[in-house]
C-alpha cells in the first residue's frame, strides 16, 4: 500500500514510542495540570504539527542533509536546547498564581502561545528528526525509499496517533487542575518543578 510494509506493526510500534515519557509528554502534562484541558489539547496539536514538519523534511531529504552536516545538526541541537532552557527558566521564575480571577482572560488568550510552544519544542529537537530518519524506512518498500509519499503517510499516521494519545493523557491529567485551583500555592510549586525539568531536558539535549 503506497510503498508501505507492515502498516499495523508500524502503528503499534509508533504508539509505544509515543507513550514512552519524554519531552513532549512532560510538556503536555505541564500544560494540562497547570492550565487545564484546553491548554493541554492545544499544546498536543502544536507538538504533532511539529511531527508533520519533521515528516516534510524527511520526505524531501533535508533531514538526511542535516544528519550528514555536523554544523547544521549542532546548530539545530543547541537552538532546541536553548529554547527548552528558556521555557524552564521562565516557568521557574513565574510566581503568578494559576487560575487566579485576574488571569482568566490571559488563560483564554494563551491558545496561540500553547500551540507554538508545543510546535517549537518538537520541531527544534533534532533527535526527533533522526528518529524518523531511522524509524520510517523500516516500514517502506526499498524501491520506494526516495518517494516522499510513504514518508508523508507514515508521518501523518504518527501525528494522528500522537494527538489521540496526548488528548487521552490531557483528559486524565487535567483533573488535577481542579485541585490546584483550591490550592493556589501548589501552582507556584508546579511552576518550579516543571521549570527545573525543562532546564534539565534542555541540558540533556545540549550535552547528550
Amino acid at each position: 500500500m503506497l510503498g508501505i510494509e507492515n502498516f499495523m506493526t508500524f502503528m503499534v510500534t509508533a504508539l509505544l514510542f509515543i507513550m514512552t515519557p519524554g519531552i513532549d509528554t512532560v510538556f503536555v502534562l505541564n500544560k494540562s495540570i497547570g492550565q487545564g484541558r484546553k491548554s493541554g489539547i492545544v499544546s498536543a496539536m502544536g507538538i504533532n504539527t511539529g511531527v508533520l514538519t519533521h515528516t516534510f523534511f524527511s520526505a524531501i531529504g533535508l533531514t538526511v542533509l542535516i544528519a550528514k552536516s555536523a554544523i547544521a545538526f549542532m546548530v539545530i541541537k543547541y537552538i532546541g536546547a536553548a529554547y527548552l532552557i528558556y521555557i524552564g527558566v521562565k516557568k521557574y521564575r513565574d510566581t503568578s498564581v494559576l487560575f487566579a480571577d485576574n488571569c482568566v482572560s490571559e488563560v483564554k488568550n494563551s491558545s496561540k502561545t500553547d500551540f507554538w510552544s508545543g510546535f517549537f519544542t518538537n520541531s527544534l529537537n533534532p533527535k526527533v528528526a533522526l528518529f524518523f530518519l531511522a524509524f520510517f524506512p523500516q516500514f517502506i518498500t526499498p524501491s520506494k525509499l526516495k518517494d516522499p509519499v510513504p514518508f508523508v503517510v507514515l508521518g501523518i499516521t504518527f501525528a494522528i496517533i500522537g494527538v489521540v494519545w496526548y488528548v487521552v493523557l490531557t483528559l486524565f491529567a487535567s483533573t488535577f487542575s481542579t485541585k490546584i485551583k483550591g490550592r493556589p500555592n501548589s501552582g507556584i510549586l508546579l511552576n518550579k518543578i516543571s521549570g527545573f525539568v525543562f532546564v534539565l531536558m534542555g541540558l540533556q539535549i545540549a550535552f547528550g
